[in-house]
């Protein structure tokens, strides 16, 4: 089924829009719209062809026309879903995208997630990539998209900032109230870019998942970081599994967090890393996605 909409467009800077989905869980993202008569930009798509066709009207709504750039903060199909739909004229990503995008899935396969009516979704890769930084014009403004240097949330992780608006949309590096999902990516990393990140000049920091917030966002994910590898540790000493390891945990005050079982695959992630793994390595994402059921008690919760 389809989840009722809840959506909202909030201007965060002169003429830079975000669109929040909310409740921001499993394939819930958050887009950018900048309108402008001759070239309008898109930050991300959306995880279904519905959804995607609502922020198109969304778009057009707030004067988007025919020809559009399109930048993807990262490969995972919440983001990247939609390229098709919305056809830009070229699309952006870190140089690692369009390989993440070939390997991964777009449509989860059944029976990992509750249903969801995805509807015809075709593989839109980049068309102009980079490795650390790029700068475009969009709607007037100086944008700098910026790779951190480490693997995080996935490989090719970027940032969209407008310095001078002082306007950070953070992709999935941000989760607000949401747990962070590092197993496509890594914990150590993540960890190395949330110190970049806090050398923004931020006023305000869109996230891949919630709602606006401050650069504060980034204590929270370090905080929760920092207890998943102090777990892991843990579980490494005891000899236990990551699903014993986060069936056993208290999860304090991450507990009200959307989407917890998501410690299960940080745990497979953090775990590699602390006996020997390097940061991005090979991870046995199909065993920690069936753990997380397991935690979960059955599919995971998608209200795409």
């Amino acid at each position: 089924m389809i989840h009722a909409y809840d959506t909202q467009t909030l201007e965060v800077g002169d003429g830079i829009f975000a669109y929040i989905q909310r409740d921001g869980s499993w394939y819930l993202n958050n887009a950018g719209i900048i309108p402008d008569h001759k070239l309008s930009y898109f930050i991300d798509s959306t995880a279904t062809v519905a959804r995607t066709q609502a922020l198109l009207g969304e778009a057009r709504r707030l004067g988007v026309g025919d020809r559009t750039g399109m930048v993807a903060t990262h490969h995972h199909g919440d983001h990247t879903n939609g390229n098709a739909t919305i056809d830009p004229s070229f699309l952006v990503s870190h140089t690692t995208v369009p390989e993440e995008m070939s390997n991964g899935f777009a449509v989860p396969p059944p029976g990992l997630f509750t249903p969801v009516d995805w509807g015809d979704i075709e593989l839109r890769l980049p068309d102009l990539t980079f490795s650390s930084e790029i700068v475009l014009q969009m709607g007037g403004h100086r944008v700098e998209l910026r790779h951190l240097g480490h693997p995080a949330h996935t490989l090719g992780d970027c940032v969209v900032y407008f310095p001078d608006d002082r306007v950070l949309f953070a992709g999935d590096l941000a989760f607000n109230g949401g747990t962070p999902f590092a197993l496509m990516g890594s914990v150590q990393g993540w960890l190395c870019s949330l110190e970049a990140l806090r050398s923004f000049d931020v006023q305000t920091v869109i996230p891949g998942h919630g709602e606006p917030c401050g650069i504060d966002v980034f204590r929270d994910i370090e905080r929760y970081l920092r207890f998943v590898e102090q777990v892991a540790r843990q579980a490494i000493e005891a000899g236990v599994e990551p699903l014993e390891a986060a069936k056993s945990v208290d999860l304090g005050e991450f507990a009200g967090w959307h989407d917890p079982e998501r410690i299960v695959g940080n745990l497979y992630r953090a775990m590699a890393e602390l006996t020997g793994t390097p940061p991005g390595g090979p991870v046995d994402v199909v065993a920690a996605f069936g753990a997380m059921i397991s935690y979960h008690g059955g599919p995971l919760a998608c209200f795409a």
